[in-house]
Formats: C-alpha cells, sequence, structure tokens
C-alpha cells in the first residue's frame, strides 16, 4: 500500500493545542505552561502557538461539557447558524475554527498537533486521519530519534463521514496520544516525555521547512476496522468486561478463538472474526459512554515515498 503524496510547501502557521478533552492532563499543562512560556515553541523558521482548546471542560477536570469537542469541528456544526442554546463544545468549535481556519480554506493554519492522553496502554501513539506522506515521515522520525520507544501510528478515516478533529480544521494535523494515565491525574513521566516529543515534532518541522530530504521507507501502520462494544444484558447493562489475557495489549495481535471478555456469569467470551487483528484503546475510560471496549485495527505495510528537497523560497513566519 501506497501513502499520499505530499507537499513540499512550509509550515510556518502551526498550532499545538491541549485540553481538547479537559481531563487529560498532560496537554492540559503543557499548554497552560506554554501559554506563559511560548519561547520553547519557537524554531528559527516559525513559531508555535499554544491553544488551550477546551477550557471551560479543564477548569471543571472533564472530557467535556456538553458534547466531545473532539467530534464536533466538522462543517455540519462549524457553518450552522448560532443560536443561544448551542452546546458550549459547538460553541467553542465555532471559536476554534476562527482561530485555526476557517476548516477546508487556504487562511487554515498549516498543521496543528493535538495533544491527548488515555487510560489504555497504547504507549506513544500517532492518530492520522488519513495516510499523508508527511505525517508518516514525521513518526518515521521519531521512532529514528528513540529506537528504545515504540511510536506507532494509528490510521482513523471517519467511514462515510466528515473530518471531526480539532486538528482537522487546520490543513493537516495529528494527534500525539499517550497511555495509559487515569483521567485528571498527571504523571511526571508522561508529561515529561509528551514535552520532549513535542520538542522533536517541532523539529522535525523545522529540518522539512529548511528543505532537508526525505529519502522513501517501508514501515507498518494500524488501520482502524471499528469497534467492539461490551457484552450487554438485554437491558442494556454490562455484562462482563475486558478479559485479564487481553487487558494491556493494545496493538499486539489477537487471533480467532481467543478470549476478549470475562462475563460477571465467569464464562469466556471468545474472539469470532476469521482473521487476526490488533485492538487498540482497550478498555478506556472515555469510551464506555460510546459503548466502545476497543478498536479492531489491521496491521498493514506502507511504501512512503521520498518528500524532496524544497524549491528554494523565503521561510519567513507569517
Amino acid at each position: 500500500m501506497s501513502s499520499l503524496p505530499g507537499s513540499r510547501e512550509p509550515l510556518l502557521r502551526v498550532a499545538v493545542t491541549g485540553g481538547t478533552h479537559g481531563n487529560e492532563m498532560c496537554g492540559v499543562y503543557l499548554a497552560r505552561y506554554w501559554l506563559q512560556n511560548p519561547g520553547e515553541l519557537q524554531r528559527p523558521s516559525f513559531s508555535a502557538m499554544p491553544v488551550l482548546a477546551n477550557p471551560a471542560a479543564t477548569a471543571a477536570c472533564c472530557r467535556y461539557l456538553d458534547r466531545d469537542l473532539n467530534r464536533t469541528c466538522t462543517l455540519t456544526f462549524l457553518d450552522s447558524t448560532a443560536t443561544p442554546d448551542d452546546p458550549y463544545e459547538v460553541k467553542r468549535a465555532r471559536e476554534l475554527n476562527q482561530l485555526l481556519g476557517p476548516k477546508g480554506t487556504g487562511q487554515a493554519f498549516d498543521f496543528t498537533l493535538d495533544l491527548h492522553n488515555t487510560t489504555a496502554n497504547t504507549g506513544v501513539c500517532l492518530i492520522s486521519e488519513s495516510n499523508i506522506s508527511f505525517n508518516l515521515h514525521l513518526c518515521h522520525y521519531l521512532q529514528r530519534q528513540n529506537p528504545g520507544m515504540p511510536c506507532r501510528l494509528f490510521q482513523y478515516e471517519p467511514a462515510g463521514t466528515e473530518t471531526f478533529s480539532v486538528e482537522s480544521i487546520s490543513k493537516n494535523g495529528i494527534c500525539l496520544e499517550m497511555g495509559p494515565q487515569p483521567q485528571g491525574v498527571l504523571r511526571a513521566d508522561l508529561f515529561s516525555r509528551m514535552r520532549a516529543l513535542v520538542a522533536s515534532i517541532l523539529d522535525f518541522i523545522e529540518l522539512f521547512n529548511q528543505g532537508m530530504d526525505l529519502p522513501a521507507f517501508e514501515m507498518d501502520i494500524y488501520r482502524n476496522l471499528g469497534s467492539v462494544d461490551f457484552p450487554r444484558t438485554a437491558d442494556g447493562d454490562l455484562a462482563g468486561t475486558v478479559h485479564p489475557q487481553l487487558q494491556d495489549h493494545d496493538f499486539e495481535p489477537l487471533r480467532p478463538g481467543e478470549p476478549i471478555f470475562k462475563l460477571f456469569s465467569g464464562e469466556d467470551v471468545l474472539y469470532e472474526g476469521d482473521s487476526i487483528v490488533y485492538p487498540v484503546f482497550i478498555n478506556e475510560a472515555a469510551y464506555y459512554e460510546k459503548h466502545v471496549a476497543f478498536l479492531k485495527s489491521e496491521k498493514i505495510r506502507v511504501s512512503v515515498p521520498a518528500l524532496l528537497r524544497l524549491t528554494p523560497r523565503s521561510t519567513q513566519t507569517l
């Protein structure tokens, strides 16, 4: 499989957003710090703008107030007529669209890096809504910079719908997801690791802007295949939970016939698919309300084309 071609236009308008979900604390506190100390986000060709994406949810230390902001940045919401009764996150999505967009236009920011935590054992994970070459080169760069730290790319394309994430407001973007970390908790090790990874991502953008040749390569990515709900009773309550043999094994192969749930009555529920899949976001706390026990993904090999040197032009910050 080949990736989509990427532009070699420099990325001069870059945003780093944290607190899209108000109880994912690494991004919340990094954004708050950078709003007071923005120098850490500066590079010779650009200066990334820190954004606290959902201030009301961060103040309440909850994922969202009225609806998930990271599912609200669609043109349907962004272009709709505002009313006094609009949910808070719809109002905030429109504000972000004015700040980082307008979505789908040439005036939108070039790139948005959105910072997230998960309660699942994903480690370091980049989430991209398509297999754009730039995002794959970025992941490959992080892998080479951190050989002892797995860094996986999860491709999540909304099936049959328009993109809805905060980073989709800009021309391109990616989500940096790190776990496990409980909701409302700030772990020093993950905070420091995320901070270092953001610095590496901005360094990569700087190298890209300076015209560094990026040779072709191949890499494995994980492509979303859909979700699996918990076993439930006739009235919709949980009838079991994630099996101990599956818990914490994100991005590891799940074979047909292996256990995925343990019913409260004691029986095992086995995976009935006909091929190996790779579960992701296993037992994520925020997905209980979405009736998602885990996401299934397939592991595929992608051929990523080279991104050749930029045509000489000014890369002055806008």
